[in-house]
């Protein structure tokens, strides 16, 4: 008996054509839904988050009032230690009234010993990174190095520095073993990094605390493996 010779069913490819559109379409579909509600939870979390900061002549005083800011408002700890010569700073993040019910507390209740305080509301995402010692960066550009005399305004710098320019955030050291001072490095185009470290300069040397601060165009490779 001779074999039928194989016909394709015309409807059957339509069918088929026509599924593999829907499924298609509805991958689209959920691939940008879920772009949209990332987007606006990365906007939403970026808007709410802050950071403030305590500085106190002791120790004993610096550790009470950073409990009491844990106590008072759901906010995180991003630093807290000993800072030469022999203060005490306490750094917090959270939605920015809990930051600031924090910090107010803090003040309200151990008012004698303290140095310094601020909130800042709206921080630039990179500032974080920088302050964890988590950024990743594998190549420099021109390079930008800005130095306070406190911790408290080289924060400040960094965010206005990183909404100045596109630069990228190397490092925020806060007062670690630099009897109280404090810097930043950041790194990009040279016309960027110099814009971001002029306004920088500008805006904290109003308060007396801008120190020094440099821009490197073409920084030696041994100085970008030393930072990097």
């Amino acid at each position: 008996m001779p074999l039928r010779a194989m016909t394709r069913n015309p409807y059957s490819d339509y069918w088929i054509a026509s599924q593999e559109c829907f499924l298609f379409l509805t991958l689209a579909m959920t691939l940008a839904v879920y772009y949209s509600l990332h987007q606006a939870g990365k906007e939403r979390l970026t808007m709410n988050k802050a950071i403030g900061m305590i500085e106190y002549k002791t120790v004993s005083s610096g550790i009470m009032a950073a409990d009491k800011m844990v106590k008072t408002a759901l906010v995180e700890i991003i630093e807290a230690q000993t800072v030469c010569p022999g203060k005490y700073i306490a750094v917090i993040s959270g939605e920015l009234s809990a930051v600031k019910a924090a910090i107010d507390a803090a003040k309200a209740d151990f008012s004698e010993q303290l140095i310094s305080s601020f909130v800042l509301g709206n921080p630039h995402e990179a500032i974080f990174p920088a302050i964890y010692g988590a950024t990743d960066i594998t190549e420099l550009n021109a390079l930008g190095i800005l130095e306070t005399y406190d911790a408290a305004s080289i924060i400040v710098a960094a965010d206005v520095a990183a909404k100045t320019a596109f630069v990228d955030l190397i490092e925020l050291r806060i007062a670690k073993g630099m009897c109280g001072k404090s810097y930043l490095m950041l790194t990009g185009e040279v016309a960027a990094v110099q814009a971001a470290i002029d306004r920088a300069k500008t805006h904290i040397g109003d308060e007396g605390m801008y120190l020094d601060s440099s821009v490197i165009a073409r920084p030696d490779e041994k100085i970008c493996r030393a930072i990097l």
